[in-house]
């Protein structure tokens, strides 16, 4: 079934309109086609500047809501919450997803720029850029790491946990030290391959569209591949050969946590389970593979909003 732009079915309008809404796994399933480079109806685009340059972003929602903030992952970009974002925004949420450092919108963006200037991208920057952009919210916010940025949700929470009020983890690295190890295919070879040589590896298998993704989805990544500037995919390839081992801190970290991937994630599902299991967090396992929220983002909107009610503040009064 297609669908106009920014009109994907979901359960919050049918329920707005008073009428039974379906399940989210139900509509979900009938999600069409879309154009992946339109943000969604309704969104503003801002310019977030931070300690590396300046962020293209993308928000929607009332700035005066309780704040999400979407992170997406090495070779991606705000769009890949383009289905998501609606879902939050109409259940009283201001949702602002951003493009990391180097990566399409966001390619000016670097470790020159910081004072003083570096030669890579690294940790500290992705984190310090993570925390330049949640001081410009008016109240902590609840953190979406999608996969690479997952480590650099974790690594802020550790380093500024006033700023969070809840934690995901969307197909996040489960493991410490060589993420790629328990990967199938490239797992076996990951200790022979440099980051750099691995990074090539997987723009040249993303490329050619080895996980069979809509043709309409392959225009945006295309488009993103022009720009995005391949130093940021090699060093952030490189970063995910040394995933800090934090798993003991984030279980001390009260705020509610979740673990949300597909079932077909490029990590076992059985890792991530002992990944959720060590850092006190909900699992969720949806159906579909590296990106819950692209195929499944009634039901994770769902989860999200379950997460976020228990990360509330208390009532006063």
């Amino acid at each position: 079934m297609a669908l106009p732009e920014g009109d994907a079915p979901n359960a919050f309008d049918a329920a707005a309109s008073g009428t039974a809404a379906p399940p989210a796994a139900e509509l979900d399933s009938q999600l069409g086609s879309i154009d992946w480079s339109v943000l969604p109806k309704g969104s503003v685009r801002l310019g977030l500047t931070v300690p590396s340059g300046v962020l293209a972003a993308d928000a929607m929602g009332d700035p005066g809501c309780p704040p999400v903030v979407l992170v997406p992952g090495v070779m991606g970009s705000k769009e890949d919450f383009s289905l998501l974002m609606p879902l939050l925004a109409a259940q009283g949420y201001y949702v602002l997803a951003y493009d990391l450092a180097g990566q399409y919108e966001s390619a000016a963006a670097g470790p020159e720029n910081l004072t003083p200037p570096r030669d890579h991208y690294d940790y500290d920057l992705f984190v310090e850029d993570l925390y330049a952009v949640l001081q410009t919210l008016r109240e902590p916010a609840h953190v979406l790491g999608y996969s690479f940025a997952g480590v650099i949700a974790e690594l802020g929470l550790l380093r500024y946990p006033e700023l969070y009020r809840t934690l995901t983890l969307m197909s996040a690295p489960p493991e410490p030290g060589l993420a790629f190890r328990s990967v199938s295919i490239l797992g076996r070879f990951a200790p022979l391959v440099s980051g750099p040589a691995s990074a090539d590896l997987i723009v040249w298998g993303v490329k050619r569209n080895f996980a069979r993704v809509p043709a309409s989805r392959m225009d945006l990544v295309r488009r993103r591949f022009q720009v995005t500037r391949r130093q940021s995919i090699r060093d952030i390839i490189t970063l995910m050969r040394h995933v800090p081992d934090v798993r003991a801190q984030l279980a001390e970290q009260a705020l509610p946590k979740l673990v949300a991937v597909g079932e077909h994630d490029v990590w076992p599902n059985r890792v991530h389970a002992g990944f959720a299991r060590a850092i006190k967090a909900r699992l969720a396992v949806y159906r579909g593979g590296h990106s819950p929220c692209e195929t499944a983002p009634n039901q994770l909107a769902r989860d999200l909003l379950a997460l976020y009610a228990d990360g509330a503040p208390p009532a006063v009064g």
